[in-house]
């Protein structure tokens, strides 16, 4: 049985679910003891050819992050349990940080996300990952893309992953609280794709501006669809 398995949420995700299925490898370390689950939620792409040629498994499940995410939890069969966007892909090495935080018996009632990076060399890039390192270590909410570390019975004990279109991820990072919240010592590269298309300034007011409505008792389901 692996030890771990990612879950990787899907949505017409081809352009870039290759390079991050292949960063999952690791070239180079020992082969992995990992299962890899795509939950696709109705892709017309290529997506599950894509997954399926990399030997992940793919499960299908209804449209929308969080249920998607249970989806995949439900399939997983191993006891430690990675949330992965399809565009984040982990830097070189994660393996062995990963295997260090699992090893440490202490963090089965703990979660870890990696530090954020983006794949662009824009000045405002290196301060939005600074903006989400602030934010993740004084606040303990780290964005969805960097990656959730959580063993299956912390998991369950906090109900799950919420069952929501948007801010599933808030929503489970705030039960688990800031001091249960450990920021791991590797990279999680993510697209910069929507903030160089929106602006580097605007994008950023704009998913803060969601959170406050998020905060305020604004259903999820309104923030997804003013999220587009």
């Amino acid at each position: 049985m692996s030890a771990l398995s990612i879950i990787i949420p899907c949505l017409n995700a081809a352009g870039t679910l290759g390079p991050v299925l292949d960063a999952v490898a690791d070239p180079g370390q020992a082969p992995p003891d990992v299962e890899v689950i795509i939950v696709d939620g109705g892709s017309d792409d290529g997506t599950t050819g894509i997954a399926e040629g990399r030997g992940a498994l793919v499960v299908h499940g209804a449209r929308g992050r969080g249920i998607q995410l249970r989806t995949g939890v439900a399939a997983a069969a191993a006891p430690w349990l990675l949330l992965l966007h399809a565009d984040t892909r982990l830097d070189p090495g994660w393996r062995g940080v990963v295997t260090g935080f699992m090893a440490d018996p202490a963090n089965r009632q703990r979660a870890a996300a990696f530090r954020l990076r983006l794949d662009s060399p824009h000045p405002s890039a290196r301060r939005v990952e600074r903006l989400v390192a602030w934010r993740a270590r004084r606040l303990g909410l780290p964005w969805g893309d960097q990656g959730l570390l959580i063993h299956r019975d912390m998991l369950a004990g906090l109900g799950g992953v919420p069952d929501q279109p948007l801010m599933e991820d808030v929503a489970l990072v705030r039960k688990i609280g800031r001091k249960r919240l450990v920021l791991l010592d590797v990279g999680a590269m993510t697209s910069s794709a929507r903030y160089e298309r929106d602006g580097w300034l605007r994008r950023p007011l704009r998913n803060q501006l969601l959170l406050l409505l998020y905060f305020a008792g604004v259903s999820p389901r309104v923030l997804a669809r003013l999220y587009g």
